[in-house]
């Protein structure tokens, strides 16, 4: 009961009153009503923009020790209300509150916090031959946009925030608005421990978001969301040629090469594949599997989908959880019935209950797919996986890369050599070998091709939030 009355007071705290501007949010999950969140205006940004300008230099002059020792601060905060934003997350964007989903995406949020505020960034001699020295130093950028997703959208907006404040910068955020009453507790929980004005949260449409991207105060946009929204932003920046870390679409490749156990990597595929009911941008979203373990590939996948239950996400028996929204249902549902109007064998799934509340759409695996049919071509961000199969490895490598991005690809394989040997070949900006998807906050992270650029995580995500400049003498 505790914690239900602290999850009720913490969305209370960021909910819009009556008579406000506000948009009603619908757990995805039941279509019941999770709470109120305002719409703020351009208005309101400009007045965000404006008190974080006003904030920067003394956070900027604070040092890294101080700003340091704040973001250590704001992960214990986090870790204080972790089982609220946790309920409040799942609530809002469907996923369960365990597995690896809604608790497990809180604690995510302060370990990054963690990582970013004890990294070490210490200027760099980069020429000191006895004639020149030169030292390579990292100053704040200023005021930082971050524009959030749907999909993570806790964790995601501290991969943003985090290192942007380490580095001395500001940060207004603009959250999905799918999902901003979590970000939104979340950013409150946060300013418990930061000092006033460093980081404010602005919850709009599209309208809210454009004049960030486009803001002259803005110095840099963090984004993570759709190639076709980074496009958009790459043009708002242009006129002020702001700095960008752009995370965009994925549509990743797992090659699984003939020497692998179909028994032992099925858990790993799946996971791969299905962590946050698909709607991951760096999920496996292709396999190709090499035809002497095709057959045993889709059976020991099939069989371990069967052990994992799909539900609402406040029940703790659930590990998956519906579709965010109808816009991106629709979308799976789409693809899934072209697989099977093209011949693909469905193995699971691939028929939801129509009668159910909420936007249940059931872990779907599609085999005897074609390479070319939409489902594979084109990033489903669902729960529906498309299985390919293949006889010669360059065959498979080549069609892993013929797609217009690159942000992840994976190889399966009991040679690790070779596995790694694979990985050089694809066109990604991280290969993982026997698994897919995980990050570490010290391993840099970005795409390829159209999934983006910049890079985020670690001492060079530190960088990326950073103005270069190198002083001689």
């Amino acid at each position: 009961m505790e914690t239900l009355e602290k999850t009720a007071t913490l969305l209370a705290s960021v909910e819009a009153p009556e008579g406000a501007a506000r948009q009603e949010i619908l757990d995805p999950a039941t279509g019941e009503r999770v709470g109120f969140a305002p719409l703020h205006t351009v208005e309101d940004l400009e007045a965000a923009i404006a008190a974080a300008t006003a904030a920067q230099p003394s956070w900027a002059a604070a040092g890294h020790g101080a700003r340091s020792a704040a973001l250590l601060a704001a992960a214990d905060a986090v870790d204080a209300h972790a089982e609220e934003l946790a309920r409040l997350l799942s609530q809002e964007q469907g996923k369960p509150l365990n597995g690896p989903n809604a608790r497990f995406e809180v604690g995510a949020c302060a370990a990054w916090l963690r990582a970013a505020a004890t990294t070490v960034l210490e200027p760099e001699t980069v020429v000191d031959d006895g004639t020149t020295r030169a030292v390579l130093h990292y100053r704040p950028l200023g005021v930082v946009g971050a524009i959030g997703p749907w999909n993570w959208p806790l964790m995601i907006t501290v991969w943003q925030i985090a290192p942007a404040l380490r580095m001395g910068n500001t940060v207004v955020v603009k959250p999905s608005s799918y999902t901003p009453l979590s970000v939104l507790a979340l950013v409150r929980v946060l300013n418990q421990a930061l000092p006033a004005q460093v980081l404010a949260a602005v919850a709009g449409d599209r309208q809210v978001g454009a004049a960030l991207a486009g803001h002259p105060a803005i110095a840099k946009v963090m984004f993570t969301g759709s190639t076709g929204a980074g496009k958009a932003i790459i043009h708002s920046s242009a006129e002020t040629v702001k700095r960008l870390t752009l995370e965009l679409g994925g549509n990743d490749a797992g090659i699984v090469l003939p020497d692998a156990d179909p028994a032992a990597i099925a858990e790993g595929l799946f996971w791969g594949a299905f962590i946050n009911t698909g709607q991951t941008c760096a999920a496996l979203k292709r396999l190709y599997v090499h035809t002497d373990i095709y057959e045993d590939v889709c059976t020991a996948l099939a069989a371990y989908a069967a052990t994992v239950p799909m539900g609402v996400g406040l029940d703790e028996a659930s590990l998956l959880g519906p579709v965010q929204n109808r816009a991106q249902y629709d979308t799976v549902a789409v693809l899934v019935q072209a697989a099977r109007d093209a011949g693909a064998r469905i193995l699971t799934g691939g028929t939801p209950d129509p009668d159910a509340p909420g936007f249940f759409y059931p872990a779907t695996l599609v085999a005897d797919i074609d390479n070319d049919n939409p489902l594979v071509r084109e990033e489903q961000f669902g729960p529906a996986l498309p299985i390919i199969e293949y006889t010669d490895l360059d065959q498979a490598v080549a069609m892993a890369n013929d797609v217009e991005v690159g942000l992840g690809a994976s190889v399966w394989s009991a040679d690790a050599d070779a596995a790694r040997a694979v990985a050089a070949r694809l066109d990604a900006g991280t290969v993982w070998v026997n698994s897919h998807g995980t990050v570490h906050p010290m391993a840099p992270f970005g795409g390829a091709k159209q999934s983006g650029y910049g890079l985020e995580f670690g001492v060079e995500g530190l960088k990326a939030l950073g103005q270069p400049q190198v002083i001689h003498g």
